[in-house]
């Protein structure tokens, strides 16, 4: 019974299993993938491209979009390490492993180019005058930072110590309340040419302030933002000096000029950050036709009969003051009057703007630095201070020097190659010693030559008068003569020019030379 039952049991069991195989669909089935060479090949492909993800260097659209390329377009020197056109070697050796592991981002520094763009902008005066103002502020701002910092307690007694604090103090208020007041003129002259916003106006506002000289939506606020920001640093730098000028170190507020100091820190930073990400730094193409305007102006520039002095001289040489004693009087006692009226008509800038700046030039120093020496309880530091404000108004002459070496080199005058054969040097060097005989060579010469798309033109009745004009009395007869038949004869009469004829009174007739020189043969008439 036993081995029925049992028997009975398998054969239900093997039954069982059959139909289960015959009910089985292909998903019940477990799914074993065997590796094979396309699969590798699939996975390590794979692998590959995230690699390559990982060391790609960013694209021109990724950085366009955050708005890099703009900013860093002006400087060569920066450039991708390796170039993307450069097809990448299949087997690469263990050093070339080991140097492609490196930071995605990080850009190679052409120092080549580096050095030459330094070289370039240190070449410009008003560069070399910003790196001289910027040394004598850094060596002041270290100086007083080890004093602040405690780290010359230990050579200076305490009462030195606040002694020379003061006295830093007055030299680095001094040094920035001049660069503000130098900046200042323009600045006003900025706020002018919002308010007046016309055509050239704009383009100007543009070229110092847009990336683009393109219009860009509510433009005139954003530049009127940035330069309000501009005035209020020039603001705070002067209540800052007030301070320092009309208090001292013990009953001076201390918040009042950490405000001063901040506004004075933060506002500059908050224009140099809004003119960069705002619409200001941004690149606009043109979406009007006021590019299309521009070559019907020039049609009719090139249409006017105006002769363009290729080759420019001097007017005269630089002490010739008798070719025009008003120049020479007015250069000498009008200098900074007729200097700015002379830049402005030669396309230099506005003549107001020239003027103030000249005038800060020369005064501001000796009126800055002489104020902050007497705030000086040292008396060698209070005469070195006062010797050097004298020197700066001293050399504020060369302002002329820098706008005469810009003349020079606009228009294309000769060059004075006395000062060891450099021609700006040469330039400064006339302005620094003899001002008003420059300033009445460049006035002569402004004269002489009319102004015309950045170059020197003849004068329009001298260059509209023909070279061979004849007298009003000669323009009457013309040598051109008509034979007439009268009767028994031939008369010889002249032709009048312009509709006019000869007059009844016969001794204002010249003589015809026709009439001297060439036979007249006549025959008879035949009756």
């Amino acid at each position: 019974m036993e081995l029925v039952e049992n028997g009975g049991k398998k054969h239900h069991e093997i039954q069982e299993e059959k139909v289960m195989a015959t009910s089985m669909t292909l998903n019940d089935y477990i799914n074993i993938q065997i590796p094979s060479s396309e699969n590798n090949e699939l996975i390590n492909h794979k692998q590959k491209r995230f690699l390559d993800f990982l060391k790609a260097h960013p694209s021109k659209e990724w950085f366009q979009k955050l708005g890099f390329i703009g900013r860093l377009s002006p400087f060569t020197f920066l450039r991708r390490s390796t170039s993307v056109s450069q097809p990448r070697p299949s087997v690469l050796t263990t050093e070339e492993r080991r140097r492609r592991f490196r930071v995605p981002f990080v850009r190679k520094i052409d120092w080549p180019a580096l050095i030459k763009y330094c070289k370039n902008w240190a070449k410009h005066p008003s560069n070399i005058a910003m790196l001289v103002w910027l040394s004598f502020v850094a060596v002041g701002i270290i100086i007083l930072g080890l004093l602040m910092l405690g780290l010359l307690n230990g050579a200076l007694s305490k009462s030195e110590r606040t002694r020379w604090t003061e006295i830093l103090n007055q030299v680095l208020n001094a040094l920035f309340t001049i660069m503000c007041l130098y900046q200042h003129p323009r600045l006003f002259h900025h706020l002018v040419l919002l308010y007046n916003w016309r055509s050239s106006d704009i383009a100007e506002l543009r070229k110092l302030y847009c990336k683009t000289p393109f219009r860009r939506p509510n433009e005139r606020a954003h530049i009127t933002f940035v330069v309000i920001l501009l005035h209020i640093t020039c603001i705070s730098q002067y209540a800052l000096c007030a301070l320092y000028w009309g208090f001292t170190s013990k009953t001076r507020p201390d918040w009042a000029e950490n405000l001063f100091i901040g506004v004075g820190i933060a506002a500059p930073v908050i224009a140099f950050l809004y003119t960069t990400y705002s619409p200001l730094g941004k690149k606009y193409e043109s979406e009007t036709d006021e590019e299309n305007s521009e070559p019907a102006v020039n049609m009719v520039k090139l249409g006017s009969k105006r002769v363009v002095i290729t080759n420019p001289e001097w007017i005269g040489g630089l002490y010739d003051i008798r070719d025009d004693m008003t120049v020479t009087y007015l250069s000498f006692f009008c200098t900074v009057c007729v200097f700015g009226w002379n830049m402005e008509r030669l396309g230099f800038g506005n003549m107001y703007v020239h003027i103030v700046t000249f005038i800060l030039l020369l005064l501001a120093p000796f009126l800055v630095f002489t104020v902050a020496a007497l705030n000086i309880n040292n008396e060698g530091i209070k005469y070195t201070v006062e010797i050097i404000g004298i020197l700066l108004c001293f050399l504020g002459l060369l302002y002329g020097g820098f706008w005469r070496s810009q003349m020079r080199k606009k228009f294309k005058l000769p060059k004075s190659l006395f000062c060891s054969g450099n021609a700006t040097m040469g330039d400064f060097m006339q302005w620094l010693f003899c001002w008003s005989c420059s300033l009445a060579q460049e006035v002569r010469t402004g004269n002489f030559y009319d102004v015309e798309d950045d170059s020197f033109c003849m004068k329009e009745e001298e260059s509209a008068r023909p070279e061979l004009a004849p007298l009003p009395r000669e323009a009457v007869v013309s040598p051109v003569m008509e034979m007439k038949k009268d009767g028994g004869g031939l008369d010889v009469l002249p032709v009048s020019v312009g509709g006019s004829s000869v007059g009844k009174d016969e001794a204002l007739r010249p003589p015809l030379q026709p009439l001297i020189d060439m036979e007249v043969v006549v025959q008879p008439s035949k009756n």
